[in-house]
């Protein structure tokens, strides 16, 4: 079965006398990634066949990366079978296609047909196909390719061995995911968070402080791992104690951190005690505490904290402070204090309000029945951002709720969320129990 070719008119006719721009693999390169939708890309394929690039794999590894991240993964398999030798990394790509866009079965299938044909593998393929060995719950079919990576020399590797492991931890076989660590040679920080969070996730709490503690060098996220396993035993204490040391320890909290702190909270009745214990407390660590009494009923609580977080310990508060003030004047709908914080925050502190500072103060006003002091909010914003905001935020009710308050924490204490340790953590969630059998 062939593609459709979805042409444009010739773009090497002649137009006045001058010769358009020739189109080659760098040109449609370039118009690949400048693609918006999937017609676009449909347009752009279209030339590519009409002048003769198809034979270019780096072209077609992006046409079955974009075209697969539009949801389209026919398009991308058509795509793929117009090649009649396709190379070891365009396999690859194909099969991480499949995964990553929820067909992990397929991309079992496809390395099925790419190993009986006698294609190459490389250290990559290994990965990409462990990965979706995880994704469809396919431990048998893991062991195969654990198994086929030994017997070709690549199982020294340490990306695929970590991969491994993190198929026994995410199908809940901890005792193979820990021999696999404790043979490896080379333990990579990824190596021993993989290895405690994945312990965690199958209640090995002590196996994974044990671990931890031996754990020669930490960063945030086998900190995030362990205390995260403590909130999860339903251990807060434990949980408070290992973030007060993470802190002495000058790791800085990133957005799981902070979430599993909320989560600790809201399991114990005595979080403001474990709080005050606390010897090392920073801006996030008070933000923290003040959204989640907030967020749990605990107004005043909230409030208390933020005057001595500005009085005895002398923080100065951010925009995200402000948030889980004026959330906790709402729940307690005490506009004189609302009005009172806001002044705080915008004439003493000159924080710019953000969409949040602003609908609580709405809500506030709408509850008192004082709409037109709301109006006066437009007064506090420039002419760029004004456009009406405040009578739209009245119009269509846009009031901030507690849920959007932990997401917002997520979003400003967090901005480094691309590397691959952090992403770790994302791995131990349970996947699809469909069963894919043992490949032979």
């Amino acid at each position: 079965m062939k593609v459709a070719c979805f042409c444009t008119p010739d773009i090497n006719y002649v137009y006045f006398g001058t010769q358009r721009p020739r189109f080659g693999s760098k040109e449609a390169l370039f118009y690949l990634q400048k693609c918006s939708n999937f017609k676009h890309l449909k347009q752009v394929h279209g030339r590519i066949i009409r002048y003769g690039l198809t034979h270019d794999e780096l072209l077609i590894r992006n046409l079955i990366q974009i075209s697969s991240s539009y949801g389209k993964l026919d398009y991308a398999k058509l795509v793929f079978e117009q090649l009649t030798s396709p190379e070891t990394f365009t396999w690859n790509v194909m099969i991480r296609a499949y995964t990553m866009f929820g067909s992990p079965e397929k991309a079992l299938i496809l390395f099925t047909v790419m190993v009986s044909k006698g294609i190459e593998l490389d250290k990559f393929t290994y990965p990409f196909v462990i990965n979706a060995c995880i994704a469809s719950s396919a431990i048998g079919f893991g062991k195969a390719v654990q198994a086929l990576a030994i017997k070709m020399r690549f199982w020294s590797d340490t990306y695929v061995q970590n991969t491994v492991m993190n198929l026994y931890f995410n199908c809940g076989d901890a005792d193979n995911g820990l021999k696999v660590f404790d043979k490896m040679r080379v333990k990579e920080v990824v190596s021993w968070t993989t290895s405690i969070g994945g312990l965690v996730a199958c209640g090995r709490l002590e196996d994974a402080r044990r671990l931890f503690e031996e754990m020669p060098s930490k960063n945030v996220v086998s900190w995030t791992a362990i205390i995260d396993g403590y909130v999860r035993h339903q251990q807060p204490m434990e949980a408070f104690d290992l973030f007060e040391r993470m802190q002495n320890d000058g790791v800085r909290p990133n957005e799981f951190t902070l979430v599993s702190l909320i989560k600790a909270c809201a399991e114990m009745d005595d979080a403001r005690q474990v709080f005050d214990a606390m010897e090392a407390k920073n801006l996030a660590t008070w933000n923290t505490m003040i959204t989640s009494l907030g967020v749990h009923g605990l107004r005043d609580e909230a409030l208390e904290v933020f005057e001595e977080m500005v009085n005895k310990a002398k923080e100065v508060p951010d925009a995200i402070t402000f948030v889980g003030v004026l959330n906790a004047c709402l729940q307690l709908n005490d506009l004189e204090q609302g009005q009172r914080y806001f002044n705080l925050m915008t004439q003493n502190y000159g924080i710019k309000p953000l969409l949040e500072h602003y609908a609580c103060m709405v809500q506030l006003y709408r509850n008192s029945n004082v709409l037109d002091d709301a109006y006066k909010l437009d007064e506090t914003m420039s002419v760029e951002e004004t456009n009406n905001f405040v009578a739209e935020l009245l119009q269509e009710n846009k009031i901030i709720g507690v849920e959007d308050i932990e997401e917002l924490l997520q979003k400003h204490y967090c901005r480094d969320l691309n590397c691959l340790e952090e992403q770790v953590l994302d791995n131990f969630s349970s996947s699809s129990s469909t069963q894919f059998p043992s490949f032979k």
